[in-house]
């Protein structure tokens, strides 16, 4: 909340200054965008932090009113390729991209099908002294499927209690 109001008066502050004479507004925009990266930086994490739809609004908003040369030499806090993205947006006036959340799925194999799940956890069930290596050649063997034991290990581990 407190980012949000030192924006709000630093934003005034420029909306005054362009309404009076001589206002420059490429260089109050770069102002307020490394006031706003600055912001971004400085907030307590650990890595690179989360960038808020605002952020990324102000990013664009304020890059608006540069020359794309000055967009790559004030990106400070955030890499100019994010800072041009954002710009981008804005242009094409594409605001849904700037407020969904970028959220990719996770890395790495998806496991098993939801079919086989099924079948690995009656199989073990059936067979309480099968290890994993086990089902897994049982489960490779039957339907075709090449499937590794630590997939079956995963499987079993979400679906069955602990010492079964």
């Amino acid at each position: 909340m407190k980012e949000i109001s030192l924006l709000l008066i630093h934003l005034l502050t420029v909306v005054a200054r362009l309404l009076g004479p001589g206002g420059v507004k490429g260089i109050i925009a770069e102002n307020l965008l490394l006031k706003q990266q600055l912001l971004v930086v400085c907030r307590p994490r650990q890595r690179a932090p989360n960038l808020l739809p605002a952020d990324r609004f102000l990013f664009g908003f304020f890059s608006l009113f540069l020359r794309p040369g000055r967009i790559v030499k004030t990106a400070v806090g955030i890499r100019p390729s994010t800072l041009l993205r954002f710009h981008d947006y804005l242009v094409r006036r594409e605001y849904w991209a700037l407020y969904s959340p970028h959220h990719r799925g996770k890395p790495g194999p998806k496991g098993p099908s939801q079919e086989l799940n099924p079948a690995i956890v009656e199989l073990k069930l059936r067979n309480p002294r099968f290890g994993y290596p086990r089902i897994a050649r049982i489960i490779s063997k039957t339907f075709g499927i090449e499937i590794d034991r630590n997939v079956v290990r995963r499987v079993l581990a979400k679906v069955l209690p602990p010492g079964k």
